[in-house]
């Protein structure tokens, strides 16, 4: 499961608000939130979930977010600018690449930390898939 999200946003002379509401219309149940900043050029991430579901929302900057899944492979370019959120589902391994300095993302789980929600190995995500 992958799906993009628009924020609404309200803008005034004094600048810009975009409220998220964490209720039933928000896509996942909220377990987990945590901040991730990086430089330029930095990779994160780079594993799989088994279970948990994860809300990309870029806080500042450019980030590019690579998925593949067992049907696809593609990516999505977050920038704070565009107020957009990225779902991801379970099984799906992930690669996070910061393209702007200073960027910082933040992932909202609809699970708490598990590391046996992990898969940390590329090989043993694609006998996870099949």
């Amino acid at each position: 499961m992958t799906k993009l999200f628009r924020f609404k946003s309200f803008v005034n002379k004094s600048g810009t608000l975009i409220p998220l509401e964490i209720d039933k219309k928000f896509p996942i149940k909220v377990r987990r939130i945590f901040f991730i900043y990086g430089e330029k050029n930095y990779l994160r991430a780079d594993h799989a979930h088994k279970k948990c579901s994860q809300f990309f929302i870029p806080i500042f900057g450019k980030i590019k977010l690579n998925y593949k899944n067992k049907k696809n492979k593609s990516f999505k370019i977050l920038d704070f600018k565009k107020k957009e959120g990225f779902l991801l589902g379970p099984k799906n391994w992930c690669k996070i690449k910061f393209l702007t300095r200073n960027a910082i993302l933040m992932v909202v789980c609809d699970r708490r930390y598990e590391f046996s929600d992990y898969i940390e190995n590329y090989k043993d995500f694609l006998k996870f898939i099949k």
